[in-house]
């Protein structure tokens, strides 16, 4: 999605950065692992449809364009053929933050996953799908995902108009559900054929209002002047 092409969300523990072409072979490497694929459900693609991919995500068009040329489904893991459905996507990489700004390191060694929203139904265009994946198992259980997950439901609210989130997670992905569980989404259908739940969170009125205000802490900030300095993020 263009909005954000070249936004970095800072919080405290991660950068969310757009999703560029030097992510893509570590990305790749990640949808190699039989765990990711049974967590994510979704089925491995060549290096060279990981950049199709990426470059979809990537020049998609902003949310009510692409959402009023939206004709059906095509659902194949939990990648949408962008020939089939053009939904409005919008990736973020998740970055250890710490690691990014103290060493001055390559984005890509610093990867720990990734957070989509997917913009699926033309008729709403203010509900989304949230996806967090925590790809490195050693940033699991640290309260990674959490974060990214309320950062992430800020800027589709903020910015995308966004007022219901939807999670639709493996019910062997018992881990995930309790967190999203935490954050307030209730259980809204299970589907026994893709083996998979849906749940839903509306963020209008008092919730959304104390979503942002425990959010607060997060900055919005120009992704490439704060690649080339990244002092910024040191002294926070």
């Amino acid at each position: 999605m263009r909005i954000n092409e070249n936004t970095l969300l800072e919080g405290n523990k991660v950068a969310l950065v757009p999703y560029n072409a030097e992510h893509v072979p570590r990305y790749h490497e990640w949808m190699k692992s039989p765990e990711l694929q049974q967590l994510t459900a979704s089925e491995p693609l060549t290096l060279d449809q990981e950049y199709s991919m990426q470059k979809s995500w990537r020049d998609d068009e902003d949310s009510e364009a692409t959402s009023a040329r939206a004709h059906g489904t095509a659902r194949f893991g939990w990648f949408y053929f962008m020939d089939v459905f053009h939904s409005a996507e919008c990736t973020f990489i998740i970055l250890d933050k710490q690691q990014w700004a103290a060493s001055g390191a390559e984005d890509e060694q610093c990867m720990v996953g990734d957070v989509n929203l997917f913009l699926t139904d033309p008729t709403d265009p203010t509900l989304a799908e949230l996806e967090v994946m925590i790809a490195e198992p050693s940033y699991r259980g640290r309260g990674v995902g959490k974060e990214v997950t309320r950062m992430m439901m800020c800027y589709g609210v903020t910015k995308l108009g966004i007022k219901k989130f939807q999670a639709k997670i493996g019910l062997d992905n018992d881990v995930s559900i309790s967190m999203f569980k935490k954050l307030h989404f209730q259980e809204a259908s299970v589907c026994r054929v893709f083996r998979e739940v849906t749940l839903e969170l509306t963020v209008d009125g008092s919730v959304g209002s104390k979503l942002l205000d425990d959010m607060c802490y997060v900055k919005e900030r120009d992704y490439r002047q704060t690649r080339s300095n990244r002092t910024e993020l040191v002294s926070h």
